[in-house]
């Protein structure tokens, strides 16, 4: 909706300015009340100012609604290390582990090369999920592509994903910040 919106202020910009072009190109009459006037100067200025917020405010509201939490159904927390994850689901005691990448020679003849771990997070599907992403030591970035979702983990901060899988599957994710000399296994 947002997308339509939008694009039907800038078709009519679009629409607007050509015909003034095209006016201007074949007319070969000038007046000379709008070569200097501050009327049209204010009119130019204003009008500019006015469709920017039209475009803003439903822009500024979409960016609140994606932002909100629907009560998420499972909250997990992730902490990145040099070289590793750190998983916590806090929703339940003492439930969290370490997930390594396993090395290509221990690796099963059906495993997935720099992408398979020793322990697999596992989260539920058509659910609200709620991330927590940190990091102890330099910058990281928690990614899985193929759910399009994305987060800095920073060291002091702590900051907070949802999303919902919508499709069974096992999803490979990585980190997708330089973090290190072994930033590609992790």
């Amino acid at each position: 909706f947002f997308h339509d919106h939008t694009l039907l202020i800038l078709t009519m910009i679009t629409i607007l300015v050509s015909y003034i072009m095209g006016m201007l190109m074949f007319n070969k009459f000038t007046n000379r009340y709008l070569l200097h006037g501050q009327t049209i100067e204010i009119i130019w200025t204003v009008l500019p100012a006015i469709i920017l917020m039209f475009i803003a405010f439903p822009s500024l509201r979409l960016l609140y609604l994606m932002d909100e939490i629907n009560t998420p159904s499972i909250t997990l927390k992730s902490v990145g290390h040099q070289w590793y994850w750190s998983y916590e689901y806090s929703d339940f005691l003492n439930l969290e582990f370490d997930s390594y990448m396993v090395p290509t020679n221990e690796l099963e003849t059906n495993g997935f090369r720099l992408l398979d771990v020793d322990n697999r997070v596992v989260l539920p599907m058509n659910n609200q999920i709620r991330i927590l992403v940190t990091a102890t030591d330099v910058l990281h970035s928690w990614t899985v592509p193929s759910l399009g979702v994305k987060v800095d983990a920073t060291p002091g901060r702590l900051n907070q994903l949802n999303f919902l899988i919508n499709r069974p599957g096992l999803f490979f994710g990585q980190c997708s910040e330089i973090c290190g000399a072994n930033h590609s296994f992790m």
